[in-house]
């Protein structure tokens, strides 16, 4: 069973005595739905499930129906309701907390779960109108461990296909891979997810950003030169709004510069960054082989799946991620945690041997940790398997 931790955690949760609506978020095919279903088939409670990701109209009405169906099923020891992909219910937040509200004054033992693809969506949602009646539970990409369990994957087919369960029966056929991740994962995250959380008012910009990130992922870009790469670009300010709405659907996030001041940490250029290798890969023209071959984009593409991989297990940790650089000298990420700081390096083959941005970092900010992975370093194969949690040191 993949995602063990998380269904334990629920599993604990829907046993409890009723205290909190459990709500899942995170990107699409990160498994929500599969923990929901293996949930369901535990036979823990009576339960009852519904999807809101159908063709027909949902409304609050909808809401109302299923919620009556999985009261019909509670008795003394009660049930369990999972209601899926609910941001795509207008005021979804405003119509459970009034149900709630009336089964926790009726005394009603009505478990439930709330499950959503637009984390920053859902998480709108619930800091209204839900405030003290939910726990979060974030369920980020598969990681390599996950991978390699589930299909056998070995460390370079994790870096060039990523993490989507969904495809990886798909890649001995490399076109109809790329496909699917373009057509049914990206178009359909940002038409469904991106374009829900907010007004949008020029789509075709936050795509063209996109896969303008997608081709620079690993890079420090500025948004001046965002704009002189984009048609129509408009603003930095649009520039970073849409590519805040991107991080919060799972696919591209834009690393601060770290300086220690948040004021100047919100204004630097940032590092893009694909959060699932995948996405980098089916947009390029490069087949396995011949991405293994060109050593400059093999050694971005490990930098952005390191990069992917402290973003993805850092969120929900309050660990923040940042990249640093001052004049010709950098340092790949750094893990910041309270006051605690871990500067990480990566090393593939265009790297030199000397890390001259690690030892100016020191000096300037004097780390806790500082980590080299690859080389001589930590192995990138126990790198991968390693959370960002366990990274950061105490202060």
């Amino acid at each position: 069973m993949f995602k063990r931790p998380l269904f334990d955690i629920l599993q604990i949760r829907i046993q409890e005595p009723r205290r909190f609506i459990q709500v899942m978020a995170g990107p699409r095919q990160a498994g929500k739905t599969t923990l929901a279903r293996q949930l369901e088939a535990s036979e823990l409670l009576p339960c009852h499930y519904a999807s809101a990701d159908q063709p027909t109209l949902r409304d609050r009405t909808w809401i109302e129906q299923q919620w009556d169906l999985a009261r019909l099923k509670a008795d003394k020891e009660g049930a369990l309701l999972i209601l899926d992909e609910i941001q795509k219910i207008p005021a979804w937040s405003e119509t459970v907390k009034s149900l709630w509200d009336q089964d926790t004054h009726g005394k009603v033992p009505l478990r439930v779960i709330l499950l959503g693809s637009a984390p920053l969506l859902v998480q709108e949602g619930l800091t209204e109108s839900l405030a003290g009646r939910f726990e979060l539970i974030r369920v980020p990409h598969w990681s390599f461990s996950e991978m390699q369990q589930a299909f056998g994957w070995d460390l370079d087919e994790y870096l060039f296909f990523g993490g989507y369960p969904g495809a990886a029966t798909l890649i001995s056929d490399q076109e109809r891979w790329a496909r699917y991740i373009l057509d049914s994962l990206v178009e359909t995250t940002i038409s469904r997810d991106v374009l829900l959380m907010s007004r949008i008012n020029k789509p075709a910009l936050l795509r063209q950003l996109f896969h303008l990130g997608c081709a620079y992922s690993g890079q420090i870009l500025s948004y001046q030169k965002m704009l002189g790469q984009l048609q129509d670009a408009g603003n930095t300010t649009t520039l970073a709004h849409y590519l805040q709405l991107l991080s919060g659907a799972g696919l591209l996030a834009g690393l601060p510069k770290y300086s220690g001041h948040r004021v100047r940490q919100r204004a630097s250029s940032p590092k893009l960054l694909v959060l699932n290798t995948a996405l980098m890969t089916a947009a390029s023209s490069l087949s396995f082989e011949e991405a293994r071959a060109d050593r400059r984009f093999w050694g971005r593409l490990v930098e952005s799946a390191a990069g992917a991989h402290l973003v993805n297990s850092a969120w929900g940790r309050q660990i923040e991620v940042f990249y640093w650089r001052e004049r010709s000298k950098e340092v790949d990420f750094v893990l910041k945690q309270r006051e605690s700081l871990t500067a990480i390096e990566v090393k593939t083959a265009r790297r030199r041997e000397e890390l001259p941005g690690m030892a100016a970092f020191d000096d300037a900010f004097s780390p806790h940790g500082k980590l080299l992975v690859g080389g001589q370093g930590m192995a990138l194969d126990d790198f991968f398997k390693t959370s960002a949690q366990a990274l950061i040191r105490p202060d």
